[in-house]
């Protein structure tokens, strides 16, 4: 009755925290992993990633890159590179060659990270500012008529 519920209401703007894709295990990619929702990594994927959501690196994946921008990302695998994020975590089987920057950080026991943590009050991933749908179809509006004039 009094029960304090453990789902978090999610705020307008706020990427959900979900798993939307999946590169799974025996899957090798190369190449850019950019966009808006979450990604799990099974495999080995060796480029770069931008994603406005989630990346979770599972126990089997394999991570090489010089940069991993999230709002979160979750490492149970292994994973060379640095990582700026809004909330990291290392799990028990989470290895780590690389510096982090983030507002919040936590670790199991057990976990491995080789590098240096920069602990940020407010943190800037570089990611386009999100326009409320009124204002893209606005600006996709303008664009059309900028063309069509041309």
């Amino acid at each position: 009755m009094f029960r304090k519920s453990t789902e978090k209401p999610i705020v307008s703007g706020q990427t959900p925290e979900r798993v939307d894709s999946i590169l799974g295990p025996g899957i090798t990619w190369q190449g850019q992993l950019s966009g808006e929702g979450g990604v799990r990594i099974d495999g080995a994927f060796d480029g770069e990633i931008a994603v406005r959501g989630i990346v979770v690196i599972g126990e089997q994946g394999r991570v090489t890159c010089e940069q991993i921008r999230a709002n979160t990302v979750v490492i149970s695998g292994s994973l060379k590179g640095n990582i700026t994020a809004h909330r990291v975590e290392i799990t028990t089987t989470g290895r780590v060659w690389g510096d982090v920057v983030t507002i919040a950080f936590s670790t199991e026991e057990g976990a491995f990270l080789r590098g240096k943590i920069r602990m940020e009050e407010k943190l800037d991933l570089g990611f386009a500012p999100e326009l409320p749908a009124d204002e893209e179809l606005e600006q996709e509006a303008a664009q059309k008529d900028d063309v069509e004039a041309e």
